[in-house]
């Protein structure tokens, strides 16, 4: 680097970057599985099926992180009945909501003062957001870190992506021909990445009637598990539409966690022993690569 390069502060700048670098390897170290939970479009309900998964991982007794890293617009709070800014410990480190014994939150919104004020930030500000996310926030060990993105393939999805290179992807879809395209582009887009797909997951997949029953296709049925067959990834399962989810949503509890059974709540207990085998699996397999 030239003494101008250094007498401008470039030189200070690169060893911030590596510094946080290190931090973020750090942190990332004390974390077992990564699950990024990502969508190709707005309203699958992708949000719903990261909180759910993560509730109900949490509820089996593991320890699991919620980072939100939706800047523009933070559902998760909204989700889990969440409000007040994150506390800072020790000069810099933040620290996670908590929302029970096992489970721990970081959202955007979360660091506002108004959580109605509108973030007008552009790539490079949300790339730094994002890593800070990770290199500044005290984790601890966790078992999980669900990363719930915006939907796209956007900065946010990049920088999850460099930033946490071993996360494994859950793509959600919802089974309309409309959702599945995007999808499509969605798997080419972590594909093009190299990044690791867990698998996918049907949300709306179909609506059980609380009368008789009986399953209605209210939405079609079956194009997540097709999409999946097609590209060669696992269908992890599907989530029926329930009136249950919306009223625990209103309520700020995840579904998962409400005492009355639905038909929803089933579906989300059997995906998180799903997705948690699949990650356990997945471990072991990238273990035995690198032996």
């Amino acid at each position: 680097m030239s003494d101008s390069c250094k007498s401008c502060g470039g030189g200070d700048s690169n060893a911030k970057f590596e510094i946080q670098n290190q931090l973020i390897k750090n942190t990332l170290g004390n974390i077992k599985h990564k699950l990024f939970v990502m969508s190709g479009k707005g309203g699958v309900g992708k949000s719903s099926v990261a909180v759910n998964i993560a509730a109900a991982l949490a509820e089996k007794g593991y320890k699991v992180g919620i980072l939100d890293v939706d800047i523009h617009g933070p559902s998760v709070p909204t989700l889990l009945g969440i409000t007040g800014t994150l506390d800072i410990e020790r000069g810099s480190l933040v620290v996670p909501k908590k929302y029970n014994e096992n489970l721990f939150v970081v959202s955007m919104e979360s660091l506002l003062e108004d959580p109605d004020q509108a973030v007008l930030w552009r790539g490079p500000m949300k790339t730094s957001a994002i890593r800070q996310f990770v290199s500044d926030v005290q984790w601890g060990e966790l078992d999980f870190l669900v990363i719930d993105s915006p939907p796209g393939t956007g900065d946010e999805p990049m920088t999850v992506l460099k930033t946490v290179p071993e996360a494994l992807s859950i793509v959600v879809t919802t089974p309309q021909e409309v959702s599945l395209s995007d999808v499509r582009k969605s798997i080419n887009f972590l594909q093009y990445a190299k990044a690791s797909i867990l698998g996918v997951v049907e949300n709306m997949s179909g609506m059980v009637c609380p009368h008789c029953h009986q399953s209605i296709d209210l939405f079609k049925k079956g194009g997540g598990r097709e999409l999946a067959e097609k590209y060669g990834l696992e269908f992890l399962g599907g989530i029926p539409l329930d009136p249950a989810t919306v009223v625990a949503g209103d309520r700020g509890t995840p579904v998962v966690l409400l005492e009355e059974d639905s038909f929803a709540k089933k579906a989300f207990l059997a995906l998180a022993d799903t997705v948690a085998e699949a990650a356990e699996n997945s471990l072991e397999a990238a273990a035995s690569k690198s032996d």
